[in-house]
């Protein structure tokens, strides 16, 4: 989702010269994989690709509506996929890994004038705020490549569940505290009881975003292109 720094890593760790290395190469390593090819029915809309998102723009580094994860957090949410199934659900990714130069873009924005989509997006949030709230930040765990935007969905005819907000809806209503419908709470209750049973951390501020909990590139942030 946006490009905020999420929990557990609450600071930017100090890079090896190999994790930077391998933050600055352009193809996809080995170590990351297409998340729907592992992923049994998983449902791509990638916003970044396109317009439909809060900059407005299709945003730096996505050259392909592609939901890229490392191998360990694309099989974790296989078990989520599986999980959830017998119940008549699934998952419908937004965002996946992003690459630096994606959150780069973010931050650019974010600084910038444009507020033409404040009203769909953070009508209760300044956008000169956007940083201090936590919505944006200079590094993402996004980057790492184990961190995935989501929402649930009916198999049936893959509608998705109502959360009570939409992604990327920069607000507290968003957040764990939100004030929300009584079946919003429930469905979101759903995703993140699914999510943690898989080793998933969740983000307090936004109720579509979790981490792998054993990431494997913890002090990595990567920066190869969506493709």
């Amino acid at each position: 989702m946006t490009a905020q720094q999420k929990p557990p890593v609450q600071s930017a760790p100090s890079q090896s010269p190999a994790s930077q290395s391998l933050a600055s190469q352009s193809a996809r390593p080995a170590a990351f994989v297409d998340a729907a090819t592992v992923v049994p029915g998983l449902v791509v809309d990638m916003r970044y690709f396109g317009t439909q998102n809060f900059v407005g723009a299709h945003v730096d580094g996505y050259e392909a509506p592609v939901c890229v994860l490392t191998h360990q957090a694309a099989s974790a949410l296989a078990a989520v996929q599986r999980d959830l199934k017998p119940r008549g659900l699934g998952l419908k990714v937004f965002d996946c890994y992003r690459p630096a130069r994606a959150v780069r873009h973010f931050v650019r924005w974010a600084r910038g004038s444009d507020n033409s989509t404040k009203a769909e997006y953070y009508p209760h949030v300044a956008k000169s705020n956007l940083f201090r709230e936590g919505y944006i930040a200079s590094r993402s765990g996004h980057s790492r490549g184990s961190t995935v935007d989501l929402t649930l969905v009916r198999l049936s005819d893959n509608q998705e569940l109502d959360m009570g907000t939409p992604f990327d809806f920069l607000s507290p209503q968003s957040g764990q505290h939100g004030k929300v419908s009584a079946q919003a709470r429930v469905n979101r209750k759903i995703l993140a009881d699914a999510m943690r049973a898989r080793g998933f951390l969740p983000y307090d501020k936004e109720w579509w975003h979790f981490t792998l909990r054993n990431e494997p590139f913890s002090n990595t942030y990567f920066d190869f292109p969506v493709r």
